[in-house]
């Protein structure tokens, strides 16, 4: 079976160019946002890594096929879309025989990628443990797959939300290489800190790009993580943005939200509690990410 992947114009000049490229999601368009925003955001994010030197290239799935970059027409498009799926590894398959129009997690972009020969993804934060996962078992398939899926991904860390500790735990076990960018300390998505040491800290993206060429070399199969901890200056403190994070958490729990809409619940009752604030701290980390997905991923063209 031929693989149904579909190139934009501007993401099949690169390739045929050898340029850098850099993968983004789309759960964050049809999930994260509301239209307009979502879409001007996704611009936004997009400009930021051509601004960087490299060619973003944002993933859906629509009409059976995977686009691997989008028109601005097909942004548009899923950025209005009112039913598109939430997709990860375990429905992706489904949501290309049906045709139907669907985004793609951390999980899904990354399989995405590999088949699109693309080795750095930037995104905003991953998902993991789940509060309560001792008894719930609600643990994210971002973990999973990267300990199976070559691609350096970029975020600010996990999303505090999750239970941290055993998140990092759980990546420890699957041998995934956990990276903060510029300090010792993992981030917390909105905050710079978590209290927590991250296993590894690198301060380049040169550094970066050789360790996953050397992790290729080695023949260790997955990916590796890069905790790129929020510009100060976009910064919500860990004292300040915890109390709202258990408020809306508990929120979850009195109103039954369970499995795929547990997270798009907590984001959106944490952007009404903070009064847009986490939302805009949201946009600021992702370009953050985009810019040093870009330079890793310059990096990486430079040293094969």
């Amino acid at each position: 079976m031929t693989l149904p992947l579909y190139f934009s114009p501007e993401v099949a000049e690169a390739r045929a160019n050898g340029q850098p490229i850099v993968a983004l999601e789309s759960t964050i368009i049809t999930h994260g946002m509301p239209f307009p925003q979502n879409v001007q955001t996704a611009r936004r994010v997009e400009a930021e890594v051509r601004s960087c030197g490299a060619t973003p290239a944002t993933m859906a799935l629509m009409g059976g096929r995977i686009h691997v970059g989008l028109t601005s027409d097909e942004l548009d498009a899923l950025g209005q879309s009112k039913d598109a799926a939430k997709i990860s590894r375990a429905d992706l398959a489904a949501c290309l025989i049906s045709g139907r129009t669907g985004a793609t997690t951390v999980a899904a972009t990354m399989i995405c990628a590999h088949l699109a020969d693309i080795s750095v993804f930037a995104t905003g934060g991953i998902g993991g443990v789940h509060r309560g996962a001792e008894s719930s078992f609600d643990i994210s398939a971002d973990l999973t797959e990267l300990a199976a899926t070559p691609v350096t991904v970029v975020a600010a860390g996990a999303k505090a939300i999750l239970d941290l500790p055993k998140t990092l735990e759980y990546l420890e076990t699957l041998g995934v290489p956990v990276i903060a960018f510029g300090q010792d300390d993992f981030p917390a998505f909105w905050s710079r800190q978590s209290g927590l040491r991250a296993p590894l800290r690198m301060d380049t993206a040169a550094e970066i790009a050789a360790a996953q060429l050397m992790r290729t070399a080695l023949g260790i199969p997955g990916g590796q993580l890069v905790a790129n901890p929020i510009p100060l200056h976009a910064e919500i403190r860990r004292e300040t943005i915890m109390p709202v994070v258990e408020q809306a958490l508990r929120d979850a729990q009195s109103n039954g939200v369970a499995a795929k809409a547990v997270t798009p619940f907590l984001l959106q009752r944490i952007f009404e509690l903070t009064k847009g604030a986490s939302l805009v701290a949201n946009v600021e980390l992702v370009l953050n990410n985009a810019r040093l997905g870009a330079a890793i991923a310059i990096e990486i063209a430079k040293q094969k």
